[in-house]
């Protein structure tokens, strides 16, 4: 029984570790949502004033989807990899292919929570509301009431703030903006998905790699990125543990650390800064013994293809 649940257990790792990216961007959707949610609970006030009311409804939609976008960029891998690319080498090992593919990760990654946010206020439509109702025309409206403040008395639709005689306009104006703002946002959903279908199918049709060399290059890039970060940690804690004992005479290690320690044979000393630099930037591009990554997949290749064979 034990060993039945070890092995389930398993299982449902592996799932969610080949799932990873897909439910990184789903719990990053759900919390743009709970802060989309949130924010027009506790937040969102619409001033009820012409020209007021066009600004704040767009930055209410429109800066924290950018603040999003910027905060993804910044926290993509991605992009500090492209960055280091162009200052070391220039992007001269960068070719025009490679590029689209890398810069749509990057983007295809940070635009996850603004596109989120941006769906989610439409869908609601307050911000949309607020933003366009002093824009509404009267003459669209039966029997309005002629008036010469017709911007004022519009711009105070959305809080409920108008004359008796325009009270009963109140729930035309909103339905008639809600169903220009849930109709946008369910274009921009559609759209959207077609794009992104589009550029997945462009992406595999361009590619180089087949179906399994796609994923043996992707587990690869995993497991080496995993035990770079592993050796890196190990490396740099045996210098620092050097560093304080030749300070202090001794470094107050746990049991666990000095076994991992004593276990680093052959460890080097000084790491130049040209081996730095190669492993440093964009990660498709980086060398290991002078071999390039694309070359052993190109031998995977010829393995897959004598295999078929």
């Amino acid at each position: 029984m034990a060993s039945l649940i070890s092995e389930n257990f398993k299982f449902i790792a592996l799932f969610f570790k080949s799932k990873d990216v897909m439910i990184f961007n789903g719990l990053i959707g759900l919390g743009t949502v709970a802060s989309q949610t949130a924010y027009n609970i506790f937040a969102f006030n619409c001033p009820c004033s012409p020209k007021k009311n066009y600004l704040y409804g767009l930055a209410a939609i429109g800066v924290p989807a950018l603040a999003f976008f910027v905060v993804g960029l910044m926290l993509n891998r991605n992009t500090w990899d492209v960055v280091s690319e162009c200052r070391t080498r220039k992007c001269r090992k960068l070719s025009v292919t490679a590029a689209f593919a890398l810069l749509g990760s990057i983007v295809g990654r940070a635009i996850v929570a603004p596109i989120t946010w941006s769906v989610i206020s439409l869908l609601r439509g307050e911000a949309y509301v607020c933003a366009l109702s002093e824009f509404v025309d009267p003459s669209s409206l039966d029997n309005f009431p002629p008036t010469t403040k017709i911007p004022e008395i519009m711009a105070r639709f959305p809080c409920k703030d108008v004359p008796a005689q325009f009270m009963n306009y109140s729930r035309v104006i909103e339905r008639q903006l809600q169903y220009e703002s849930q109709l946008l946002g369910w274009l921009l959903v559609g759209i959207i998905s077609l794009t992104v279908f589009l550029l997945l199918c462009l992406k595999h049709c361009c590619s180089t790699l087949g179906y399994q060399q796609e994923a043996y290059w992707s587990q690869y890039r995993s497991n080496e990125q995993a035990l770079f970060q592993r050796t890196a940690e190990v490396h740099s804690k045996y210098h620092a543990a050097e560093c304080v004992k030749s300070f202090f005479g001794f470094a107050a290690l746990d049991n666990e650390e000095k076994e991992l320690l004593a276990s680093c044979q052959g460890i080097k000393n000084v790491i130049p800064r040209l081996e730095w630099n190669r492993v440093t930037g964009v990660y498709m591009y980086r060398e290991i013994d002078d071999t390039p990554l694309y070359s052993r997949l190109n031998k995977w290749d010829m393995y897959t293809k004598e295999f078929n064979d």
